[in-house]
């Protein structure tokens, strides 16, 4: 009986649908900024909009994104805190290719939008899931926790969900989940973003 209890539990927990890990000091975390240096994160073009402030990632200029391009991910969780001046616009950019300039469409991007001109708020899959109800205030830190797994992403602001997407099968257009760099976006001159703590961890 405790044989077939054991192998019970194991193949309950095997086939479990994944959930958010309790906390990024679990193991199988990595942090992917040191708070001193930009190390594998590269901008795409303008450099210069991108600076290291007080332990945080800071965009601030013409429109840039800054990848991490050491490694490629598919399945996996992201956290990071993040703040946004009012009127700003900036995201985070899931399972995309290496552009050199311009403005992409593959993979996606998670929205951080408090009261840009852009009424897609913080939380969004830009072109795809639209909110229209900001979880958070101008100025003020929040946490962004973001899970992918296979064709679903979820994303978390501040410990609530606001997004769960399950990508339908035979899906047209660009935006898809695959396999791609993860990239911050700083937008537009009138943008000015912060990051910190941003940590990642694969999944199976």
């Amino acid at each position: 009986m405790k044989r077939l209890c054991l192998t019970l539990t194991v193949a309950l927990t095997l086939f479990a649908p994944y959930a958010f890990a309790a906390d990024a000091s679990d193991d199988g975390w990595k942090s992917l900024f040191n708070g001193k240096s930009f190390g594998d994160w590269k901008p795409n073009e303008r450099p210069e909009s991108w600076k290291i402030t007080d332990g945080m990632i800071v965009g601030h200029g013409e429109r840039s994104h800054l990848y991490y391009m050491a490694e490629k991910f598919k399945n996996f969780e992201l956290k990071a805190d993040v703040k946004i001046n009012k009127g700003g616009n900036s995201g985070i950019y899931l399972h995309i290719a290496h552009h050199p300039d311009g403005w992409f469409f593959d993979g996606h991007e998670v929205q951080i939008n408090s009261s840009h001109v852009d009424p897609v708020r913080t939380g969004s899959l830009w072109g795809v899931v639209k909110l229209y109800e900001t979880p958070v205030k101008d100025n003020e830190w929040f946490t962004m926790h973001i899970l992918v797994k296979d064709q679903n992403i979820v994303v978390k602001v501040n410990d609530k969900i606001v997004v769960d997407y399950t990508e339908p099968k035979g899906a047209d257009g660009p935006r898809k989940l695959s396999e791609g760099y993860i990239a911050l976006q700083q937008h537009d001159p009138g943008s000015k973003v912060q990051f910190r703590n941003i940590k990642v961890k694969r999944l199976p």
